[in-house]
């Protein structure tokens, strides 16, 4: 505990800077392969994979708006873990939920929040298996989920393995996610990341939930680092320019590295598998960053 409580405004914070600041507070653990930083935290085991540890949450208001179909809103509490352990390379297990909500909500919303939270986990290989409830002061409702994954060692993909070089490449198109709906109807790139593990090892991989101005950075400084990219290159969904693309984040695409060679042969053997999913190189990790990309999201900052 400091010995000082700081009076800072976290709006004048901003979250990566708070982050930053209670992590310093956490202790060592001899079993944390890869602690706070990365997608997922990873814990070794006595045998077989590596343990991945996940949590995440929807904040009416913030991620989902009120009168949201309540199927699609559970669907997406599961998705965006689901996206986290997708991008270490990993496949999730276990999940469990804590629903925080109003008195005044109805039994048949909450029960839709359920309804949708065990689809896409059983979809995606997964087991709800506990969680909590509790009641909010004021209306609102806030769904967190806590997930556990597996990984084989060899298919581990951290943020910090990308090299100068190392081609940039993402996935899917970008931008628009909250005005058409797809912040609700994504799926995450689960198969598609394990097909990248097996057949063309990322240096590096992350999701993009934050807007590529956000996680591109955090990529590169994770891997010691900048970054060059070609704006004209990265892809849009209709109707989305570049400056949106960049900073709206919910896109739940993945962003990955490759070593040039590797990337030589990649798109044509990506879009045999994939055909439907696009896999666009929009630049390269450099030894410094030129031209910064305008910021993405990031909480307290953006409100």
């Amino acid at each position: 505990m400091p010995e000082k409580l700081s009076t800072q405004r976290l709006g004048d914070l901003g979250e990566e800077a708070l982050v930053d600041r209670l992590i310093a507070l956490l202790p060592p653990d001899p079993a944390l392969l890869v602690g706070p930083g990365d997608d997922c935290a990873v814990v070794e085991t006595e045998h077989g994979p590596w343990q991945l540890l996940k949590t995440d949450c929807l904040i009416e208001g913030v991620h989902f708006l009120p009168g949201s179909d309540p199927a699609l809103v559970g669907r997406k509490a599961i998705h965006r873990a689901v996206s986290d352990i997708a991008a270490m390379g990993g496949e999730p297990r276990h999940a469990l939920v804590t629903l925080a909500v109003s008195a005044d909500r109805t039994l048949g919303e909450v029960e839709g929040w359920y309804c949708g939270m065990v689809a896409a986990a059983t979809a995606a290989g997964c087991s709800i298996v506990g969680g909590e409830t509790s009641r909010l002061p004021e209306k609102g409702a806030l769904l967190s989920v806590a997930m556990t994954g597996l990984v084989a060692p060899e298919h581990c993909v951290l943020r910090s393995g990308a090299s100068r070089g190392d081609i940039i490449a993402v996935t899917g198109r970008l931008g628009g996610s909250f005005e058409s709906g797809r912040h609700l109807t994504f799926s995450p790139r689960l198969a598609e990341a394990r097909w990248l593990v097996e057949h063309a090892r990322p240096t590096a991989m992350m999701d993009l939930s934050d807007g590529l101005g956000s996680d591109l950075p955090r990529l590169a400084r994770a891997s010691g680092g900048g970054y060059r990219v070609d704006s004209t290159t990265i892809p849009c969904h209709p109707g989305i320019d570049v400056e949106r693309a960049i900073g709206e984040g919910e896109d739940y695409e993945l962003l990955a590295t490759f070593s040039p060679a590797t990337f030589a042969t990649l798109p044509a053997r990506w879009a045999a598998a994939f055909p439907d999913v696009p896999l666009t190189a929009i630049g390269e990790i450099t030894e410094d960053t030129d031209e910064p990309l305008p910021r993405g999201w990031e909480h307290y900052r953006n409100e």
